[in-house]
């Protein structure tokens, strides 16, 4: 079986959305990268390619959602602390993204969530193994 994910997000204004993605830290891969589309590095093994709607279209015959109305997929990324956590969400929303919610804290899981430029939720969580229940 596959060891890597590639999430496919349609995206309204490809620059507008890799600058902002720059601001929160990720990096592209410049080879699956031209004017209709990206690929994002969210890890060795986790890609997410931001495709305008136009190039979007060809992989689907469904009509694509507007995320700012519905919700299409929950991305959750984790983090190595609850600082890191707030310092993505700072980031987000400095960049032009919304706040979701407000921070959800279980003790030994702590997350937060913002909406990207197109809609698209992402929730950051801090996970405490040592701390979670049995």
């Amino acid at each position: 079986m596959a060891t890597r994910i590639f999430v496919n997000l349609p995206v309204k204004d490809l620059n507008r959305s890799i600058a902002f993605f720059t601001k929160l830290g990720f990096t592209f891969n410049p080879q699956f990268t031209d004017d209709k589309a990206t690929c994002m590095i969210v890890s060795d093994t986790i890609f997410v390619m931001l495709l305008v709607h136009e190039r979007f279209k060809d992989f689907t015959r469904k009509a694509i959602s507007d995320a700012t109305q519905t919700t299409e997929v929950l991305l959750c990324l984790d983090t190595d602390s609850r600082e890191k956590v707030n310092a993505i969400i700072a980031k987000a929303v400095e960049a032009g993204g919304t706040l979701y919610a407000e921070p959800m804290d279980y003790g030994w899981m702590y997350s937060h969530s913002f909406s990207d430029l197109d809609g698209h939720q992402w929730e950051i969580i801090y996970m405490d193994p040592e701390g979670m229940p049995q």
